[in-house]
């Protein structure tokens, strides 16, 4: 993936940051954006935020700024081999989930958050990464993933495809390799696979027009939700961004109010 560190920074838009270096693991930190709450009478829900491939902390700054308009603490890590964060091995749909999960550990323990009102937001891999995490880790309150795809399986096949590449026996076997280099079958690691599993409510929000990942992969997931509480939105927008921003902003808003609704006392 790209080191790209290009994008708006929190100051543009006057948001409060510390910059941080995340332990992620024997010899890996993770730089991150931490957009903290002032201290108030109730701990403050809080999300992660978390990039696709070859993005960075300030791909999903916007939504961040919302989230934290709307009393969010927020937490806007870098996965391993993006942007500022340390080179490490290679990249994978598994890695950026154990980023995740070393991101969402850090939030839970900081003074003024509220641990039990955690939440996580991806787009893309990233999106894939919050599916597995809400798969398997307790005490998740709520999940969003954006513009994720199905099955890694069909994201090769359609990049093989792209590039003329046969399926069979070349594409078959490249995409074992990729199964071998990660340490993971695809199919335990796919979305179709852990959104059945989810252990909190789940939003599905994805553009209409996406030609990366096209809708038909979102509403495949919700067909084979099983008995995950997921909720699919489809807006008018692309792979890079919703037509309405605002509009998608709330649409999370209103999701994550209903999920995880404030404490009282």
């Amino acid at each position: 993936p790209r080191a790209s560190t290009e994008g708006p920074q929190p100051a543009d838009l006057g948001l409060p940051v510390r910059e941080l270096r995340i332990p992620a693991g024997p010899g890996v930190r993770l730089f991150a954006w931490y957009l903290p709450q002032p201290p108030g009478p109730t701990p403050a829900p809080a999300a992660v935020l978390l990039h696709g491939w070859g993005g960075n902390a300030s791909t999903l700054l916007h939504a961040a700024q919302a989230l934290h308009r709307a009393g969010h603490a927020v937490l806007l890590p870098e996965s391993r081999n993006h942007g500022r964060s340390d080179r490490a091995g290679h990249s994978s749909l598994p890695r950026f989930a154990e980023d995740l999960d070393h991101a969402l550990d850090w939030l839970a323990a900081q003074p003024g958050v509220d641990p039990q009102r955690l939440v996580a937001l991806g787009h893309s891999v990233g999106a894939a990464a919050v599916l597995l995490v809400a798969s398997r880790r307790p005490g998740l309150a709520a999940a969003v993933s954006v513009s994720a795809f199905a099955h890694p399986e069909q994201v090769m096949r359609r990049w093989l495809a792209a590039w003329r590449v046969p399926y069979w026996p070349l594409g078959w076997g490249v995409n074992r390799y990729v199964e071998w280099v990660i340490g993971h079958r695809f199919r335990a690691i796919a979305p179709l696979a852990t959104l059945p599993q989810a252990r909190c409510p789940v939003l599905l929000l994805h553009g209409m027009q996406d030609k990366v990942v096209p809708l038909a992969d979102a509403q495949q997931l919700w067909r084979h939700k099983g008995t995950a509480q997921a909720t699919l939105l489809a807006l008018d927008g692309t792979h890079e961004g919703f037509a309405d921003p605002a509009r998608a902003e709330q649409a999370v808003l209103d999701f994550l109010a209903t999920a995880s609704p404030a404490r009282s006392g």
